[in-house]
């Protein structure tokens, strides 16, 4: 027996412990009885004789999991995984707490407004319409945009094509059904689109229900609208005037008042002092917002509000004759616009918005509209404050004074009158055309318009591009307000593919067409349309460009140059975009941090695209933009912090491929 022990290698003391454990175990398991053993032999003994095999019994399993070489490697690996599992999480915590807050979807592409009466014609009756729109979303696609800000097609007279409204609820039949409109909502999330709305606050159409009922003075309606004391003949109210031009005051003979109107006489102003018209225009928000819809771009909002008291506006040239004041740029408009509880209006509106923003992946976005002109600071007030958001951003029109001075100081300087007065942290954009104001390839002319498209997809923040701008389409010759709105461009064919029918489109097609379209610069690389989606691939796939610092790097009576940049990433580019009316060699030896050598990514002039130049001489003629990358382990901003800018500093660990906050 004791020859058999010493051969499994058990000692006395374990033999012991092997018979303890197996009495608590036999008396804990009752089990089947067992033929005796042999006389002269022990069950113990029996086991200890054995090695561990498969399908071993519980009795011989307990045997050995007690053993020092089967449990100190099972309680090493069990605090191994613990160790593991609390690394495992530390490091995630780490992670996201580093980790910089991810680009929203209107941050990341840019925003395109349709002017839906001119974008595409479904049913042949000249005007583009809702199904339309849905017929050409392979376009966004192709360009890589995912944000679509489409203009009012609310129910209207059109008296200002959609900007007097005769119901907030409704379609306007020129443009569909309310059925199309959620075909349409619903195949744009399907392809990963967000389509935002116009919201009109300010004033209704003359047509609306709510002025109807107010004209006869029905109790609940009867102060809808700014109403005041006057009479047909007398002398308006104030010297206040609208922006279309002539008195804001309308007589009206069926409530034997004036109401005010700051645009046409057909849309009278609503009274936002009224607690039911702010509930109405609230509710009208949360319509559309609980359709689906991603975002609104709230209109002519400095209007909303204006002083009870109605005194005159004090006149810009005070020696002017007061009965010849007809112009808004006549007055000082200290009673009518940016008024006292404007903006605790507009935090309501996003506050509700924050609330449907609470759906998984549905932000609602929020882009206020004013024109401010030299008085920009009121503008960034549009932003919110550091405790209290308001817009995401208001639309920053000062690149639409690009036409007016054609040299490199200039644009820095309308850059800079933006990215010097924001609010720090928050998101900058930039606009060059709209439906209100001239093609920039007419006004700034047609050999401009690939470098301005450079400008706007390589500037930090959210460009916004208008319809046709990424194929260069001019202005129409029109008498009218509209001829930056004629019929968008797609192809060579009739009406420009705008409509297939014979009859005549609502404006008149640019007699260009048949060369400015999509289709014909689709097969074209070095096309407007193809420099476009490249230089927006670009934007959208490089992160100096989505996270990177902005930095002023020359200016002079031709060129502006910038660079984009982030820390830790090896790549960098570098812009020099020509505004000026001659050829220019740019000198850049002064700035150390850029290699001798530098390779031409893209020229907008095509045949220059890899080009290598040297930093002391970089050539670049009028109407011509480059981008250049390179690689260099110095980076310029943390040299020159006067002259770069950055929303949220991120830093890029490039062995991991993440980003993180430093």
């Amino acid at each position: 027996k004791m020859a058999g022990v010493a051969q499994s290698g058990n000692t006395e003391p374990e033999m012991r412990r092997c018979r303890a454990n197996q009495s608590r175990d036999s008396a804990a398991v009752a089990v089947e009885p067992e033929p005796e053993p042999e006389p002269g032999t022990d069950r113990c003994e029996e086991y200890t004789q054995i090695k561990p095999y498969a399908g071993m019994p519980k009795e011989v399993l307990l045997l050995y999991s007690s053993q020092a070489r089967y449990r100190v490697p099972r309680e090493v690996l069990f605090w191994l995984t613990v160790a593991c599992t609390l690394t495992l999480l530390a490091l995630t915590a780490t992670v996201i707490a580093l980790s910089p807050r991810c680009l929203s979807w209107w941050q990341a592409s840019p925003v395109y407004q349709v002017y839906p009466r001119s974008f595409k014609d479904s049913d042949g009756d000249g005007v583009g319409d809702l199904t339309g729109i849905l017929e050409q979303l392979d376009h966004f696609q192709f360009l890589n945009i995912k944000s679509i800000w489409i203009s009012p097609f609310y129910r209207s007279p059109m008296k200002d094509f959609g900007y007097d409204v005769e119901d907030f609820r409704d379609i306007d039949p020129l443009f569909g059904t309310m059925r199309d409109f959620e075909e349409l909502l619903a195949e744009m999330h399907n392809k990963g689109m967000k389509l935002i709305m116009d919201f009109i606050p300010n004033h209704t159409s003359d047509r609306h229900r709510w002025f109807n009922l107010s004209r006869i003075r029905d109790p609940h309606y009867e102060d809808y609208y700014v109403w005041t004391d006057c009479s047909a003949t007398s002398p308006k109210p104030n010297n206040w005037v609208s922006v279309f031009g002539n008195s804001s005051w309308t007589y009206d003979a069926v409530r034997g008042q004036c109401y005010l109107h700051q645009f046409f006489k057909e849309q009278p102003d609503l009274n936002f002092r009224n607690p039911h018209v702010r509930q109405e225009m609230t509710d009208i928000i949360r319509f559309w917002l609980g359709k689906g819809v991603d975002g609104f771009r709230m209109d002519a909002v400095k209007h909303i509000l204006e002083a009870t008291h109605l005194r005159n506006e004090p006149q810009v040239d005070p020696n002017k004759p007061p009965e010849s004041i007809t112009s808004e740029w006549d007055l000082h408009h200290d009673y009518t616009t940016s008024q006292l509880g404007l903006h605790d209006l507009l935090r309501e509106w996003r506050a509700e918005m924050d609330v449907f923003s609470r759906e998984p992946s549905r932000y609602r976005f929020m882009v206020t509209e004013s024109y401010d002109y030299h008085e920009v600071d009121k503008t960034m007030m549009y932003y919110g404050t550091p405790l209290v958001k308001e817009s995401d951003f208001p639309f920053n029109f000062y690149l639409l004074d690009l036409p007016h001075n054609t040299s490199g100081m200039w644009v820095q300087h309308l850059v800079h009158l933006w990215m010097a007065n924001m609010p720090k942290g928050q998101w900058p954009n930039w606009v060059v055309g709209n439906h209100d104001k001239p093609r920039i390839a007419s006004s700034a002319g047609q050999a401009y318009s690939r470098v301005i498209n450079m400008l706007l997809l390589t500037l930090p923040g959210t460009p916004t591009t208008y319809y046709g701008e990424e194929i260069g389409m001019e202005n129409i010759n029109s008498a009218s307000r509209d001829p930056q709105r004629s019929p968008m461009q797609w192809s060579s064919n009739t009406n420009a593919g705008f409509s297939s029918k014979l009859n005549t489109t609502w404006l008149p097609v640019h007699p260009n067409y048949r060369n400015v379209n999509v289709e014909v610069q689709k097969q074209d690389e070095g096309s407007v349309l193809a420099q476009y989606r490249f230089l927006n691939t670009l934007r959208q796939t490089e992160l100096p460009f989505q996270r990177g610092w902005f930095c002023y790097i020359h200016a002079d009576a031709n060129v502006f140059s910038y660079l984009r940049e982030l820390d830790g990433h090896s790549k960098a580019f570098l812009m020099v975009l020509n505004f000026g009316k001659q050829s220019a060699i740019t000198d850049l030896s002064s700035v150390p941090e850029l290699p001798d050598q530098l390779k031409v990514l893209m020229s907008t002039n095509q045949v220059n695209n890899g080009m290598v130049l040297q930093r002391s001489r970089i050539l670049t003629e009028a109407g011509e933009g480059l981008v250049i990358q390179y690689s260099t382990p110095t980076r310029y901003n943390p040299n020159h912090p006067t002259q770069c800018y950055v929303s949220e500093k991120a830093c890029y660990l490039e062995a991991i491929d993440i980003l993180y906050k430093c």
